[in-house]
């Protein structure tokens, strides 16, 4: 069994964002960066599935040199080798056709997402992996079972929980309850250095999305109290200002 993790170089959750260039560009002067959580949880349950010799884990991650120690710390946890596609991540959809194009060279059995990036928050990847390379997807996963050959999968719908059976290769996007993420101990940290960091360079495909601005969210308004015997100056104020009402 050969499974294959994408993750992402995301900034801690800590971390205060700024812009620059006109706000176009995210600042990533002083920025702690991480594995992003959701990958994180992806990369856990694959090496639960291969553990035991039954398989190996490799993970993949669309970036720049200043993502080594990201792929390193994956490597860490408990990944067997990992590539870096040498090009910054434009979008979704560039990110989702580069990991593809790999994908079409290296046989893998799964291909394992985060159910989002908690940057960009989009969701997106995973689905279109599927699409480029013509297997089927799940997205936001909750349970993944496989025996070599067939899986089994869960995921929460409204009202009730969906049970999906694939057999063959497929991509699934994993959330919350898949597993639980590892920590990484000092074996897996010293082993992480030597483990193979293989990088690729990125295939040439046209632009198909530009930034055109980034705002943060506007300050939160002061708070008024109202006394509790003038209930009807509240009703106003959130019929006149809040118009919730």
């Amino acid at each position: 069994m050969k499974i294959l993790v994408c993750i992402s170089n995301v900034p801690d959750t800590t971390t205060k964002i700024t812009f620059t260039n006109d706000n176009t560009q995210f600042n990533t002067a002083g920025v702690q960066f991480i594995v992003n959580p959701y990958d994180e949880i992806a990369l856990s349950r694959a090496i639960e599935l291969c553990e035991g010799g039954k398989g190996t884990v490799t993970v993949i991650n669309v970036g720049e040199s200043q993502t080594d120690p990201t792929i390193r710390k994956a490597l860490a946890i408990g990944a067997d080798d990992a590539v870096r596609i040498n090009r910054a991540p434009r979008d979704a959809y560039y990110t989702a056709y580069q990991i593809a194009e790999y994908a079409k060279t290296t046989e893998f059995d799964i291909i394992l997402c985060g159910r989002e990036s908690i940057d960009y928050n989009g969701s997106q990847v995973a689905a279109m992996i599927g699409e480029f390379l013509d297997i089927p997807s799940v997205s936001i996963i909750k349970k993944l079972d496989y025996d070599g050959i067939s899986a089994t999968l869960e995921r929460e719908i409204e009202g009730g929980k969906e049970i999906i059976s694939i057999t063959g290769k497929f991509v699934a996007s994993c959330s919350e309850g898949t597993a639980e993420p590892k920590i990484p101990n000092m074996r897996g940290i010293m082993s992480a250095r030597t483990k193979p960091l293989v990088v690729v360079e990125a295939k040439e495909i046209e632009q198909l999305t530009k930034v055109q601005q980034f705002e943060t969210p506007a300050p939160r308004g002061a708070v008024k109290l109202v006394p509790a015997e003038e209930a009807s100056k509240l009703i106003d104020l959130l019929h006149q200002e809040a118009k919730v009402i």
